[in-house]
């Protein structure tokens, strides 16, 4: 017959009315001090912060749907918010790379002002054929990001100051190709072909909807899925740490740079366009929106770092609220308050998130330092206690 050990009678005092032979269920995790009800406690608060801007977006989206119901929940209106906020997304989207370093670029507002003027005046005055006046624009915009990563990476620049000042060079190029006035098409207008890059629809939808779309796919893939993008994140996060760990931390922010670049040389060439003429002082209404997109888009899907995702859906929350409020009958000043104040609410919430994680992982390794290391179960001690079961 089989003995009890102390161990057994351990057990089945430890677990009072329970069956002996069933697997008890972890209390909890010494190590971080948490229990049952705080780990149900923990996916709430983490889907919170995943989709609460989603969220917003869809309340956003009924809210204005209820208090205008003739105009607002029409295909019309979602393509009129497609067309017109695609700009801005591709740019917000461009803006949010370089972040991801934990830079900035000012010069993209900048940039798709000389980008657009620049298509005009090749097309219109230099006669150039469509195509290769968009991809000398495209280039140039990988160009200029170049400049900005070597003036930061090499020079060792702030972002602020660098992407400033190749912002203002930008805008005296524009002034200089423009001389100050609009670039107008003739009376034959411009090539159909070219316009049709953004009034052209596809699934009945505006083809520039399925740019951003395609553009944010891109970026997702090369920043959740590609070494790149682990690089970028890693020199974003700690640079320091990236260079001793062998990542070449200015090649790669050089690289980030370009690619936001390139991004705002294609926004260039969907403004012109759209608006058909060149217009030197039109850049620099798109640089707000852009920051806003991309910082509270920091906030969600992944909160606490820019990505694509989250910053199509803010995008996505900014268009609706315009929309909305503009026709509500919104004076022309509030477009300009809902942007600053949703940027100043971007920027807070993702400093709060930031916080909140350092916190978090103080606690938790202080937690697991303090716990003393748990004494491995004599193996002997397990094979006499189970030979003397066994007999």
């Amino acid at each position: 017959m089989a003995t009890e050990t102390d161990s057994t009678h351990s057990a089945q005092r430890s677990t009072p009315g329970s069956d002996p032979g069933a697997t008890p269920r972890p209390a909890g995790n010494p190590a971080t001090g948490t229990s049952r009800k705080g780990t149900g406690g923990r996916p709430r608060g983490h889907l919170i912060g995943t989709y609460g801007l989603l969220t917003l977006t869809v309340l956003l989206f009924l809210v204005f749907s209820l208090a205008l119901p003739d105009t607002f929940p029409t295909l019309d209106n979602a393509s009129s918010i497609l067309s017109n906020q695609s700009i801005p997304a591709m740019l917000a989207l461009g803006a949010m790379i370089p972040i991801v370093t934990g830079k900035f670029d000012l010069s993209v507002g900048y940039g798709l002002g000389f980008a657009h003027v620049l298509a005009m005046q090749l097309i219109v005055h230099g006669g150039w054929p469509w195509p290769l006046a968009c991809l000398v624009v495209v280039v140039g915009g990988g160009v200029v990001g170049v400049l900005n990563g070597l003036l930061v990476e090499f020079a060792k620049i702030d972002s602020f100051i660098a992407t400033l000042g190749t912002g203002s060079l930008l805008y005296a190029f524009t002034g200089w190709i423009t001389d100050g006035a609009r670039i107008v098409p003739g009376p034959q207008g411009l090539p159909p072909a070219f316009t049709d890059l953004y009034d052209s629809k596809f699934l009945g939808l505006p083809v520039p909807a399925f740019y951003v779309l395609g553009l944010a796919v891109v970026l997702w893939l090369l920043l959740e899925r590609l070494p790149l993008g682990r690089y970028l994140y890693v020199i974003g996060s700690n640079a320091r740490a990236a260079d001793l760990v062998g990542i070449p931390t200015r090649r790669y922010g050089i690289y980030a740079f370009a690619g936001s670049g390139i991004v705002v040389g294609f926004a260039g060439v969907l403004l012109a366009a759209q608006q058909q003429i060149g217009n030197p002082s039109v850049g620099m209404d798109y640089l707000l929106p852009a920051f806003v997109g991309a910082l509270l888009g920091s906030t969600a899907i992944k909160p606490g770092r820019a990505n694509a995702a989250g910053t199509v859906v803010a995008v996505a929350v900014l268009a609706i609220g315009l929309a909305g409020i503009q026709q509500l009958g919104a004076e022309f000043w509030a477009t300009s308050l809902f942007n600053g104040g949703t940027l100043l609410l971007a920027v807070g919430l993702a400093g709060y998130s930031a916080r909140r994680r350092l916190r978090a992982g103080a606690t938790a390794t202080r937690k697991s330092m303090s716990e003393p290391p748990a004494s491995p179960r004599p193996a002997a001690a397990s094979t006499s206690e189970g030979d003397s079961e066994s007999r």
